[in-house]
């Protein structure tokens, strides 16, 4: 499956605008994440898998939305009905945590990571007066991610699990808010 197959799969089955730009957002960070470890050298990353796995993370969203113990199971099948290769099927369905399923590998812990990622990212931005990603930095997301009240639903703890493929908390929302400020125009932000 090539990036255009699965964008159209994508905007098949996510009809919110704002969900289709959160999928872009993860995306565009599984890419960024994928690219540093590889120039690391710890591991060797498919960046385009990696990308494809961000891009359709949440492609039952509008099937399962009041039903969070069904997200990403009905992803997962839909994904291997449309032959996506078994390593991205089980990143999409273990980064809902609800199924407590293990992560088995550095794509499983970076979608897990990069999704609530986005979330804070986004949030930081629309309180800033411009509302535009290039308007903040790390140090603006870093303060808001200490603040427990300020985008709730970004889980820390999972955002901070960017540790266990090497990279600090710092250094993980640099890869993001740089992934994420590369495609601004797309994101409306």
């Amino acid at each position: 499956m090539d990036r255009d197959e699965a964008l159209e799969l994508v905007k098949k089955n996510v009809t919110n605008k704002n969900l289709f730009k959160h999928c872009l957002a993860v995306e565009a960070i599984m890419r960024g994440v994928a690219e540093v470890l590889n120039r690391k050298g710890k591991y060797v990353c498919d960046e385009n898998k990696w990308a494809l796995a961000g891009l359709v993370h949440d492609i039952d969203y509008d099937k399962t939305a009041n039903n969070p113990n069904e997200h990403s199971i009905v992803g997962a099948k839909i994904l291997e009905e449309n032959g996506f290769d078994s390593d991205i099927v089980y990143a999409v369905k273990a980064h809902n945590y609800c199924h407590n399923l293990e992560l088995k590998n550095p794509m499983d812990i970076a979608l897990f990571c990069a999704d609530p990622l986005s979330g804070l990212i986004v949030a930081s931005a629309l309180i800033s007066p411009e509302k535009k990603l290039k308007a903040i930095d790390v140090n603006f997301v870093l303060n808001r991610f200490k603040e427990k009240l300020f985008a709730k639903g970004a889980n820390r703890q999972h955002i901070q699990r960017c540790n266990e493929i090497g990279l600090s908390l710092e250094e993980f929302i640099q890869i993001g808010l740089s992934s994420m400020q590369k495609i601004d125009s797309e994101l409306g932000l």
